[in-house]
């Protein structure tokens, strides 16, 4: 008898990880199976999406906007869920095998810990859990016997190359980043950088938040801190190397001196099909190298000047406790002012630092106090943005 398809919830299935993990379980012949989708406000590419995989749950999470919606052309059999409670509900169900948590942002930290609170796999494309609650939720993932499996490219790499040695013999981590697409201006052409320019990234297509951090360097700040929990490497063993092409998605490097990579085109279906298969290998849709062309591969170190969120996030990984929350939600506010034409590009980086230094540390807070001091956070960079 063939195995029972691994079935997946995919929260967030109308953004680029979500999109790109339908076309990852789409192609897999039937070994893995939709059984729930969420989005927030793309209703409309919700029902496609349901329409196409039938999964028996669909989660609209922004209320208002899923009541005034015509919910007619949704397939028989699958059950319509209003609200972001409603996904704690569903990741709770026990024919759900596996979780993938594609939310952006601070919203996808309760369907993660209430996926891990009911012993689910979590494929976690949502970095902020960990950046805003990384020890409690990698605590809560042990207590409960749940795995977590990156999904971040950066993430994903480590995690295939950490295979080659025992914890104990790694010597350093390295992230790679593209650099964004400003690694070549001086600091007075960083400050006429617009909206239109920020959200053109030289080589992945994301989401709006997510292209501006790799623009700003903060999405590499948040995966120092990610990593460190992860993986529990201390900061001083996480470094960061500009790689312009987005071939090298990330470096293991052991005491030894060997150093292991994995590297593949720039194409998010690679470890996303990972996690959904782990810990098989099978052949997938991604993209592969052209070892018949040409190619050359360089690395830079990152400059601190140009890049100050890094030190950000070195600060957030080796002080811990409140500074992830802080840190994530002071950006996420201050990316929203920038997108909304109310804050410079220059200004993010320095405005997220601002409410960092302001805040009352708490070196072992409760999730509560976490989610608290998260809108404390956004009104502290509203405060700034307008004074």
């Amino acid at each position: 008898m063939a195995d029972a398809p691994r079935k997946i919830a995919v929260l967030g299935s109308t953004g680029s990880i979500g999109t790109n993990a339908l076309r990852v379980i789409a192609a897999s012949g039937g070994a893995l199976e939709v059984a729930a989708i969420s989005a927030h406000s793309q209703l409309d590419l919700l029902v496609a999406q349901a329409t196409e995989f039938a999964p028996r749950w669909v989660v609209a999470t922004d209320s208002k906007a899923a009541e005034k919606f015509d919910w007619s052309k949704l397939p028989k059999g699958t059950e319509l869920l209003i609200g972001c409670d409603e996904l704690n509900r569903v990741v709770a169900q026990p024919e759900i095998d596996m979780v993938l948590a594609a939310i952006v942002g601070r919203a996808g930290l309760e369907s993660t810990w209430a996926a891990l609170e009911n012993k689910k796999t979590v494929a976690l494309a949502n970095k902020e859990s960990l950046v805003m609650a990384g020890s409690l939720v990698m605590q809560l993932a042990r207590k409960q016997g749940a795995q977590i499996l990156p999904v971040d490219s950066e993430h994903s790499a480590i995690f295939q190359a950490l295979q080659a040695g025992q914890p104990t013999e790694v010597e350093r981590i390295v992230l790679t980043a593209s650099g964004g697409p400003f690694r070549q201006l001086n600091q007075n052409q960083l400050k006429q950088v617009t909206v239109a320019e920020a959200l053109e990234h030289p080589v992945w297509d994301m989401g709006p938040k997510i292209t501006v951090d790799s623009a700003t360097m903060m999405n590499k700040a948040l995966e120092i801190i990610e990593a460190r929990w992860l993986f529990d490497v201390p900061s001083e063993r996480i470094d960061v190397s500009i790689h312009p092409q987005s071939v090298v998605h990330s470096l293991v490097e052991f005491v030894d001196g060997s150093v292991i990579a994995q590297m593949s085109p720039p194409d998010m279906r690679l470890p996303i099909q990972h996690a959904l298969y782990y810990p098989q290998r099978v052949a997938g849709v991604a993209e592969r190298v052209d070892w018949g062309t040409s190619f050359s591969l360089e690395f830079s170190p990152p400059d601190p000047e140009r890049y100050p969120a890094l030190e950000l996030g070195h600060q957030c990984a080796r002080e811990g406790g409140t500074t992830g929350t802080v840190l994530n939600a002071a950006n996420e506010a201050a990316v929203g002012a920038f997108l909304a034409g109310e804050l410079h590009f220059t200004e993010i980086v320095p405005a997220c630092r601002s409410v960092l230094q302001s805040h009352n540390f708490d070196s072992d807070p409760t999730l509560e106090s976490l989610v608290e001091l998260d809108r404390w956070a956004r009104e502290e960079v509203s405060h700034w943005v307008f004074a």
